[in-house]
């Protein structure tokens, strides 16, 4: 039989979460973001499941690719543009929108020949001073791209660094949408602000003079969300936003050992036991994804019960502390189903959040889901 760890995609909770960015942006269209392979999950897994999408957001053309091949006619939108000026030649082809952050950009459209003119996503670089045109230069690039008879449509758009919280101790976007409003004022097109944060945080925010009511403004680009994590953790959870978890990552118990105070564990000796213990070995490792720098304490699931991690992570194999469990007398040992992160498929309604695991280990629930190896057997659950 395969190793027993299986990564399980929550299709209706997919479902949900897209309705949750409608619920609270109305009157925006959404992108539902499916870069980095839908977030680990897998774009084949969750299309049907996002459908009700108005739009998807990549980041990879090979990705806009298996969304055409999947029979999707509606717009693809590629976040970082064009990398060389032949990917116009496969936007034109696949009618692929496109970012437009720098001149370079601009210059291989003015060199492309098509039959068919380009919808074009102009980016402000309002204050993340990661892709984007400085508000003193933005102008310019939107005379320049309108100029041309390759840009059919231009919208406007760019990127919060801070919704999901404050920034030095004041709203995380106002500076941004300030930036925002001066740079596009007048200027016609649609427009697209809100990431995850935003659309949970400030998609019903003031926008002044713009031609739209709020912050969702046209288009909301709705990411982490979408897979039941909470963009501004631990400010909030996913429960607390309403969001359901899209991906129950659950191995199984292989093996247990006793130890006697003194006792240590795995590589590097890191855990030492203070009194006698029963400890379980999970069939899961840095090789199937979960992070290595997960240190004891990372919270975990056994037999739907919760308790820790003990030691160092290895290639292949987790230690997980079982006293709680022998306290609590509840029934654990080989065999028994292990939670990394999700909702137990043997007890329903126990639930370890992504997101408390990606806090515990020091990281980001994105990076989690994202780094699921392929090595992991996938599952769907298509009922509530």
């Amino acid at each position: 039989m395969p190793r027993p760890i299986v990564a399980t995609v929550d299709l209706p909770a997919l479902r949900h979460n897209l309705e949750q960015a409608r619920l609270r942006a109305p009157d925006a269209r959404v992108w539902a973001v499916v870069k980095a392979n839908a977030y680990g999950h897998g774009i084949e897994r969750v299309f049907e499941s996002l459908r009700a999408a108005d739009g998807f957001a990549v980041v990879d053309l090979a990705e806009a690719e298996r969304l055409r091949a999947l029979d999707w006619r509606g717009p693809i939108l590629l976040l970082e543009g064009v990398f060389e000026a032949r990917d116009l030649e496969l936007c034109s082809r696949l009618h692929l929108w496109h970012a437009v952050h720098c001149n370079e950009q601009i210059d291989w459209l003015a060199a492309h020949k098509t039959l068919h003119p380009h919808r074009v996503f102009l980016k402000l670089n309002s204050g993340m001073n990661r892709l984007g045109f400085a508000p003193t230069a933005f102008r310019a690039a939107w005379a320049r791209l309108n100029a041309l008879p390759q840009v059919d449509e231009i919208s406007l758009m760019t990127h919060f660094s801070d919704a999901d919280g404050e920034r030095f101790g004041q709203n995380g976007v106002a500076h941004q949408v300030k930036a925002f409003e001066a740079a596009t004022a007048d200027l016609p097109g649609e427009r697209t602000l809100c990431n995850s944060a935003g659309i949970l945080r400030h998609a019903g925010d003031p926008l002044q003079g713009l031609g739209v009511n709020n912050l969702a403004a046209d288009w909301v680009r709705e990411g982490i969300a979408l897979y039941g994590s909470a963009p501004d953790y631990p400010g909030h959870t996913a429960a607390g936003w309403d969001l359901r978890p899209t991906m129950h990552l659950t191995s199984r118990i292989i093996g247990e050992q006793r130890l006697q105070p003194g006792d240590s564990v795995g590589y590097g000796s890191t855990f030492v036991a203070d009194k006698s213990m029963r400890i379980g070995v999970v069939a899961c490792g840095y090789a199937d994804g979960y992070p290595r720098h997960a240190g004891t304490g990372t919270p975990m699931l056994v037999a739907g019960q919760r308790t820790r991690t003990v030691g160092r992570v290895s290639m292949d194999m987790i230690t997980v502390d079982l006293s709680p469990l022998d306290d609590a007398g509840v029934s654990a040992g080989i065999g028994s189903e292990v939670v990394l992160w999700g909702e137990s498929q043997e007890k329903p309604g126990a639930v370890l959040p992504v997101d408390e695991v990606a806090f515990a280990a020091g990281t980001i629930s994105y990076e989690l889901l994202c780094a699921v190896a392929q090595r992991v057997g996938f599952g769907v659950k298509d009922r509530a």
